[in-house]
């Protein structure tokens, strides 16, 4: 019997040990459970449920007002233009006339006045007359040419918001992305407290907990790539905004996702043909280089020069005339002869005749240039906004129900740590795209209003 007892009793010890250790497992289970439901919530998380509230965000538009008040760049080139536009009258006024005081005929041995009768103290007046229409083609192709120093003007301020705009939405998107980052190293620290819980219970490895750490460390890593090439963005926006290049840039963490359709290209082209301030300035220099040919062709003809003058005269009249000496009037007109034109005015009419033809070579290709930036720029919006729909409304909920399904299968040990944690790099590299697609999406579309030179290229 009492080897009996001594059996019963060392039944009853095991199988009390291994209630302690069934119990013990499912402590630390249900510790698991709670570690995971902190990492994954039933609801689920986004980037924008990670966004704090900041202040004084500076959005886009007055980024843009900013910069066009401010940029030393325009405000060079609209200096220029009023510089200009202040040549065209001067070009088309007459040439200043001359006075002229002068003794003519003095006798040289006593510098009497009256010892001569042709001894003479004279005042006159000359001016010069340009050939008609010489001064309306001079001053109208300078008025050309400042009309398109000011289209130069309006090119540049489309442009410095274009790169406004682009470097804008770039710092949203890096934004955006260390939001992301930082997400998800809460996320990995979370993982290796999770792989540690499983591998002190016997449930998991070693090797869970270093492959969390190795990718946690990737994403320390990413993030200070992020917030240097942010700085770095930051400071090119501050630059076009003439502000402090170290000055600090607050964005707003929610906007608009609004994509519109644009219109076609074949409509596009036709509205830039009319608005893109390029185009119009190229079109005013062919104009000014037509009027400088025309000037160049009057060329062969003279300009005239009118002169008046009155002479006095002392002393008097010798006997039997007598009397004092009269006065004398004098009218002079000269003109210039252009005999020379073989190498003159033939040369001249040569080379404004390159200079126009020149121009309207190059009209034709910055219209090349202009519909093919329209063509890019409406390719890359369109695939971005494609890109984005399908991010928003497919790939990343399906990324989501796959690290929900990984993380079901992971807590039965049915999914090994390894696909746990590449799916959530997945999610994260999906978050990223998704917001790089809706920052090219609106790269784009500042390109395509620059390349138009209208903000309205939308229906």
């Amino acid at each position: 019997m009492s080897i009996d007892r001594g059996l019963v009793t060392q039944k009853r010890k095991s199988a009390g040990s291994r209630c302690a250790t069934v119990d013990h497992h499912k402590i630390m289970s249900i510790r698991l459970l709670a570690v995971l439901t902190l990492v994954f919530p039933v609801s689920g998380w986004t980037a924008e449920s990670l966004q704090l509230p900041v202040a004084n965000p500076l959005f886009v538009q007055e980024a843009i007002a900013t910069a066009v008040d401010n940029n030393p760049s325009l405000a060079e080139m609209q200096a220029r233009y009023e510089a200009l536009a202040e040549i065209p009258s001067q070009l088309g006024t007459l040439p200043d006339p001359v006075l002229s005081l002068n003794a003519l005929n003095l006798p040289t041995d006593t510098f009497n006045l009256d010892q001569e009768p042709m001894t003479q103290m004279q005042i006159g007046i000359s001016q010069v007359f340009p050939f008609p229409g010489k001064l309306a083609l001079s001053e109208g192709a300078s008025e050309y040419e400042a009309v398109a120093a000011g289209y130069s003007v309006d090119e540049m301020r489309l442009g410095l918001i274009r790169n406004v705009k682009s470097s804008w939405w770039q710092l949203y998107f890096l934004d955006r992305a260390l939001e992301i980052v930082d997400s998800n190293q809460d996320l990995l620290r979370q993982f290796i407290q999770v792989a540690k819980t499983k591998y002190e219970v016997g449930d998991g490895l070693q090797q869970d907990v270093l492959l969390a750490q190795l990718e946690l460390s990737k994403l320390i890593d990413q993030k200070i790539t992020l917030i240097a090439t942010r700085r770095n963005q930051a400071i090119q926006l501050n630059v076009l905004m003439d502000a402090p290049p170290g000055d600090v840039l607050i964005l707003p963490q929610k906007l608009s996702k609004a994509m519109p359709d644009i219109i076609d290209e074949n409509t596009l082209y036709q509205r830039a043909e009319a608005a893109r301030p390029l185009l119009k300035q190229i079109e005013n220099k062919i104009n000014a280089a037509q009027s400088r040919l025309d000037l160049a062709e009057k060329d062969y003809f003279p300009d005239f020069k009118l002169g008046l003058a009155y002479g006095n005269r002392s002393g008097n009249n010798p006997l039997p005339r007598g009397g004092s000496r009269s006065d004398f009037l004098s009218v002079m007109l000269s003109f210039n002869l252009p005999i020379y034109t073989q190498g003159k005015q033939d040369k001249a009419v040569n080379q404004r005749s390159l200079e126009l033809r020149r121009n309207r070579h190059s009209f034709q290709d910055k219209l090349s240039v202009v519909r093919s930036e329209i063509s890019s720029a409406t390719t890359d919006y369109l695939q971005a906004r494609e890109l984005f729909v399908l991010f928003e409304s497919g790939i990343i909920p399906q990324a989501r129900q796959t690290v929900s399904s990984m993380l079901a299968g992971y807590q039965v040990s049915q999914v090994d740590f390894l696909n746990l944690v590449r799916s959530q790099v997945t999610l994260l590299n999906y978050e990223v795209q998704y917001w790089k697609a809706l920052t090219e999406a609106n790269q784009a579309l500042a390109r395509l209003v620059a390349a138009v030179g209208e903000e309205k290229v939308h229906e």
